[in-house]
C-alpha cells in the first residue's frame, strides 16, 4: 500500500542539517505514526512521503521554507525581566524555553540574552532557517480508520492517543 491521503503510516527517521549535524532521530524508540494529507508533519516532508510504500528507504532533503519557514527577525523581542514570574527554585537564564502569551495565544520562547534587567526572547522555532535531510524507512501503511481521518490524526495501538 502506498502512503496517500487518509492513510497512517509508521516510519523511522534521522534529521541532520546539512553540515550533517544529528538534530533528531527516532532510531532509539518507536518509529514515528501519522495521518498523511492532514498536516500533521511539515510539507516538504509530507509531500516526499506521498506515493511512499512500507519497507522504502530514501533520503528527502527540504528547503527551509518547506520545512519551518525562514528565520524571522521580528520574532524576537526585549522584554523586561521583572514580567517573569520566579517559580521557586528554577531561575531565568540564557537557553531556557519559556511559555509567553502572545496576540497569537501561548507561544514558546527561548531566551537567548539576559542583560541586565532586559531579556531577548526568540519565537521562531529552533529549526526555522535551517535546510533539512531526513533519512526514512517506512516500516508501515494502512488504511485510517474512521475515527482517525475525524480527530485529524492517528491512533497508536490499543486506540485514542493524544
Amino acid at each position: 500500500m502506498q502512503i496517500t491521503k487518509n492513510t497512517v503510516a509508521q516510519f523511522h527517521y534521522t534529521l541532520t542539517n546539512t553540515q550533517g549535524e544529528l538534530l533528531d532521530s527516532s532510531k532509539d524508540r518507536a518509529p514515528l505514526l501519522y495521518l498523511h494529507g492532514h498536516s500533521a508533519l511539515i510539507s516538504g516532508l509530507e509531500n516526499q512521503l506521498e506515493g511512499k510504500s512500507s519497507g522504502e528507504k530514501f533520503v528527502a532533503e527540504i528547503k527551509s521554507e518547506d520545512a519551518y519557514g525562514d528565520y524571522n527577525e521580528e520574532l524576537v523581542h526585549i522584554v523586561p525581566k521583572n514580567g517573569f514570574q520566579n517559580d521557586g527554585d528554577e531561575q531565568l537564564a540564557e537557553g531556557m524555553q519559556v511559555q509567553v502569551d502572545t496576540n497569537n495565544g501561548m507561544a514558546v520562547a527561548l531566551v537567548t540574552k539576559i542583560e541586565g534587567e532586559d531579556v531577548t526572547l526568540d519565537l521562531n522555532h529552533p529549526l526555522s532557517g535551517m535546510d533539512l535531510k531526513f533519512d526514512i524507512e517506512i516500516m508501515d501503511v494502512r488504511m485510517a480508520t474512521a475515527e482517525e481521518i475525524e480527530h485529524g490524526h492517528a491512533h497508536g495501538e490499543g486506540g485514542h492517543q493524544h
